[in-house]
């Protein structure tokens, strides 16, 4: 079958256009007009030039398909919500549209483990309300997920939702790039006591959920949980990390509080300056790596017969080593598309 990818040149997205054409899939990419797609093209990829906003350009990248999997979004960037919201909630009404007016017969949404809040107490389930933090992307993600909930039960959208865990893994330069550079820079801390579980999951396993998704005949109508439930604790992934890449790990414990109000601090400094540049320190980040967040997956388990294949350690190992390779050579813009086609 054909199937269309929005957002298919981000890590996820690249993951998931070589498991499809691994088994035979015929894989189209809706790509901003910016967009680098030279990865994409030497797959032999169907590229349509659009964007999520522009209803107008849909249409054409949707006609014939029989699946959608939307993966495009506007994350860990420093934007006013009403940008986010542009992307994430309205970009995503108008994909479900043009799905429904396409006859499309199956859509895939990618929501987020954001959406239910953090540190909850207990580990999420699918059933859970909608609380997310108050920042940007997880309130827009939040909106996105309901409108696709809306659809289903009103315009009877044959969509499933997902709500992976933070992934990570080769190619990932926006959560595992970034802590890597902290620790290799002496940089890194611990939130607090350090025994808090991170929400991290391998992106393979995720891809793994989305073609279940997209096989399950009794999938439609339900949201998942795409996660690891043996996740490891803050302090334990940062010294996996730390011994990977040949860095001495942190040692230096900041309290919590402390360091969430100084992420309030530097939130309101860059937005007072009108810095379109992300705080090197933010609540949210605080949040995330400071507080005890796990998810359930029992329903994906047994209803998808999804299974996680690849531990968190040894993600970390595959994924320290694509991050030494880059020093290695630079830091080549297409290493990553390199990787994959190797």
């Amino acid at each position: 079958m054909d199937v269309l990818i929005t957002g298919g040149n981000g890590l996820l997205g690249r993951h998931l256009v070589a498991a499809l054409q691994d088994r035979g899939e015929g894989v189209r990419v809706l790509a901003l007009p910016e967009e680098d797609i030279r990865w994409l093209r030497r797959r032999g990829v169907a590229v349509h030039r659009g964007d999520v906003r522009w209803p107008d350009s849909l249409a054409p990248p949707m006609s014939g398909v029989a699946a959608i999997v939307h993966l495009a979004s506007m994350t860990s960037v420093w934007r006013p919500i009403e940008e986010y919201r542009a992307i994430n909630v309205v970009g995503t009404r108008n994909v479900c549209r043009a799905a429904l007016a396409e006859g499309v017969k199956r859509l895939v949404h990618v929501s987020s483990w954001t959406v239910y809040g953090m540190d909850l107490g207990r580990p999420a389930r699918e059933d859970f309300l909608l609380r997310p933090f108050r920042e940007p992307n997880a309130l827009t993600k939040a909106g996105g997920d309901l409108v696709v909930q809306r659809m289903i039960a009103e315009d009877h959208l044959p969509a499933v939702i997902l709500r992976p865990g933070e992934f990570f893994g080769p190619g990932d330069r926006l959560n595992f790039g970034r802590m890597a550079d902290r620790l290799r820079a002496g940089k890194g801390v611990i939130v607090g006591r350090g025994d808090n579980a991170l929400p991290f999951v391998y992106v393979t396993d995720v891809v793994q959920g989305l073609l279940l998704a997209l096989d399950c005949a009794h999938a439609v109508g339900q949201a998942y949980n795409i996660s690891n439930d043996r996740p490891l604790t803050q302090q334990q992934l940062l010294e996996a990390m730390a011994h990977d890449i040949g860095v001495s790990p942190p040692t230096v414990h900041v309290p919590y509080r402390a360091l969430y109000a100084a992420g309030g601090t530097a939130e309101r400094l860059a937005s007072l300056s009108g810095s379109q540049q992300q705080p090197i320190l933010t609540r949210l980040g605080v949040k995330l790596f400071g507080t005890d967040n796990r998810h359930a997956i029992d329903k994906a388990r047994g209803e998808l017969g999804y299974t996680p294949q690849v531990t968190i350690r040894d993600g970390v190992r595959l994924a320290a080593a694509w991050y030494r390779a880059q020093g290695k050579r630079g830091s080549h813009p297409d290493a990553f598309a390199q990787d994959l086609l190797a």
